[in-house]
């Protein structure tokens, strides 16, 4: 098992120009790159015999929106060696695309898909990205900060107007 700083420093060593940022100290132990370089820091985490992260837990897609980033989350976790490590890979709010790594970890299958309906991340390479929760004609990524909730959606009201100054008369 490595801690956080060792698997850190075995990736600023590998990947000396394509980190910005290593926090290995903090809460959720991270390294921060962009979806240029994160296939081949992918495949090294995933290949890396003192690494070996084998085990994808969970993609989360966060809106940047005052810095115009979007960014993916993924929290790994070696079953061998027993460790965790975090990587967050950002992306440019206009235009977010990051590569695929379902074929590395098959369960970013869903959680990419999840992450390009609800956040709008494009995942290139990705075989079936299309929306996973909401209808395809949806418009729109309802998690980005500055997503604005429509009114109705085929007839059906996306929202209620109560009016809070009354109470309501539940039976007793």
């Amino acid at each position: 098992m490595m801690d956080a700083t060792a698997i850190a420093t075995r990736l600023n060593q590998q990947f000396t120009d394509a980190i910005s940022e290593s926090l290995p100290q903090d809460k959720h132990p991270r390294i921060h790159t962009t979806g240029q370089h994160w296939r081949t820091i992918a495949q090294f985490l995933h290949s890396d015999d003192t690494l070996a992260f084998d085990f994808l837990a969970c993609i989360s897609a966060v809106d940047y929106v005052a810095d115009n980033q979007l960014c993916a989350v993924y929290d790994l976790y070696s079953t061998g060696h027993k460790h965790w490590f975090a990587v967050k890979v950002y992306t440019d709010r206009d235009n977010p695309q990051i590569p695929s790594v379902m074929d590395i970890w098959p369960a970013a299958d869903w959680h990419e898909r999840e992450a390009f309906d609800l956040m709008g991340i494009v995942f290139d390479g990705h075989s079936d990205l299309r929306r996973i929760l909401l209808p395809e004609d949806w418009v729109g990524h309802p998690l980005r900060k500055d997503y604005q909730f429509p009114r109705e959606y085929q007839g059906i009201p996306g929202t209620t107007e109560i009016d809070w100054q009354q109470k309501p008369d539940y039976p007793a």
